[in-house]
This record gives C-alpha cells, structure tokens and sequence, in this order.
C-alpha cells in the first residue's frame, strides 16, 4: 500500500524505551533503512555501554541496513558537524537506492540537526584560547559558558576539555557571521516512544545489571589497553566515565553502579526536556504510548502516515 513520501521518519525517544526494534519493525514493513542518531554508538568498541543491540536488526534471517554506527575510532571525538555531513552522505545513498530513511535515536541535538537542517561549521581548534581557559576550574569554565549562551546540554560540563572545547565552539560562533544554511530541507515527520516514567525507570534499572553482566566493565578496560585514556572515557559520559572512574580506583565497584544508574536516570529525563522543548519550538511529535504492542505501534505509524 503507498503511504504518504516523507524524505525522512524520525523515531525518538528517552534510553530503554525500545526504538530501536520499532524503528527496525517500520523499516521492514517500508523497505526502509535506518540511520542511528546516538552520538555514542558512532565510535567503534563501544558496544555495550551504548547499547547498539545490533541483533535488534535482524528480521528472521534478513538484516535491516543502518548507518552512523561504528564510523569512528574510540578516543576521537566525533562532532555534530561531522555527524551532520555524514548523515547527508548516509541519506544520499539511502534516496539514491530507491529506500525509505528512518532516523532512530536518542540524542536531541543529533537528530535536530539533521531533521532540521541545522547550519553547521566546522569549529577550528584555537590553542591560544586552550592555553588560557586550561588555568581555570570547571566549575569557572561552566560559569563562564552559561554567561556566553544558554546552555541545554549539561554533558558540556562534564569535564573540564568537555568545557573548554564548548566555550572554543561558541567564541567561533560569535566572531564568525552565521551564512544562509545550504541544507536540504528534509520533509521529516516525528514519531515518540512515551513510556511511564516509573516504567522506564525499571527498564534502565534492570538493562544497567545486564550490560554489566554481559561484560560493560571489560569493555571499557579493554578500550583503556588499546589507548583509550581516562580522561577521554570520562568525555563519552555516563557508563564509559563511571566505569573508567572505577578503573582509575576513584570509585568503588558500589559506587560507580549506584551513581550510574542514578545518572542514566537523569540523562534520561534531560532526553524527555529536549523532546518537550522541540515541542514548545513548534516541532510536532507524534507520541506513541510505550506500553502498545510493537506490531500495533507500527499499524498506527503506517496509518498516520496514509493521512
């Protein structure tokens, strides 16, 4: 049956709410493929703490395509700039086969980007800037960054090159003339996984303890051996600067679960304020009730989209 053409369906939601498997079910259905909008799961060995669940792909034996996982080393920092040229390229290829894209994530400011043609510039290195902000504390560095520009990414503080690197990206910003975005602007419609908050809260809770079971300290030991340093696990956040901080003996096992979880927690409704502030700019979400059974949330959005 022909649904209505969208360049681009957009499936967003907070960690653990399953958008993956239902971004993956609508790609079946539309002979689509999908593009991963997870500023984290572009980096190559960070599997488990990322949770990219490449299982969730498969369909019997057929593997839905994806894209923008495992397009970068670890320890690099890949920036929105870049993931935004690489999702161009990943699109292009997508429309150029004939498929339809659906782009799958978590990350607001990724997916706003994209879906939104942000007009975006690559941000020179300033090491004269560097030198002089790396004599002040974070705590001073944060001060001063809100003082700049109001501030919806807290991760920005999470460590003082985190800080640094974002007051680098916004003096850019301000001494170079923003030029007439040359974007495609992507017809895009929104779909969201709304999914009670206790509810989500026990899925992040129980999805901690099996990542951890499935090896999550490993993983970020095995990226230490092969160069990856603390101080750059600490920059991805959340599992990988917890465990590091485990590893660097500054937490103990306990503590680095417990104050995990309790951070992936927030990161999770910092993801629900994101969402509600893209509604307040006039962006129209879709909210599709997490509890609905997944064939049945694909009928809806297939339904909506033949509206």
């Amino acid at each position: 049956m022909e649904h209505k053409k969208y360049d681009l369906i957009t499936i967003l939601g907070p960690t653990a709410s399953g958008k993956t498997k239902l971004a993956v079910l609508l790609a079946d259905k539309m002979d689509g493929e999908i593009v991963s909008a997870d500023s984290r799961q572009v980096y190559k060995g960070m599997d488990i703490g990322t949770g990219k669940d490449l299982a969730d792909y498969n369909i019997g034996e057929r593997t839905i395509p994806y894209h923008l996982i495992d397009i970068a080393d670890a320890g690099s920092k890949l920036n929105i700039f870049e993931y935004q040229q690489a999702f161009y390229s990943a699109y292009n290829e997508i429309k150029d086969r004939g498929k339809q894209a659906i782009l799958c994530g978590g990350s607001g400011l990724y997916i706003e980007a994209v879906a939104e043609g942000y007009d975006l510039k690559p941000v020179p290195q300033n090491d004269e800037l560097r030198k002089k902000l790396e004599a002040y504390t974070l705590e001073d560095l944060a001060q001063h960054l809100e003082k700049m520009k109001k501030v919806h990414n807290k991760s920005d503080f999470d460590t003082k090159k985190r800080a640094i690197r974002a007051i680098e990206i916004e003096t850019y910003y301000q001494t170079n003339p923003h030029e007439k975005a040359s974007n495609p602007q992507l017809s895009n419609i929104y779909f969201g996984i709304s999914i009670d908050r206790e509810v989500r809260r026990q899925r992040i809770s129980q999805r901690l303890h099996e990542r951890l079971a499935q090896g999550l300290v490993e993983e970020v030991e095995e990226l230490h051996k092969k160069g990856v340093s603390i101080d750059d696990l600490m920059y991805y956040g959340l599992e990988y600067k917890y465990v590091g901080s485990y590893l660097a003996k500054q937490l103990s096992y306990n503590d680095m679960v417990q104050g995990l979880e309790m951070a992936i927690h927030q990161f999770a409704k910092r993801q629900m304020t994101w969402f509600r502030g893209m509604e307040r700019k006039g962006l129209s979400i879709n909210w599709i009730d997490y509890s609905i059974p997944n064939d049945e949330k694909v009928e809806l959005i297939l339904n909506q989209l033949k509206s």
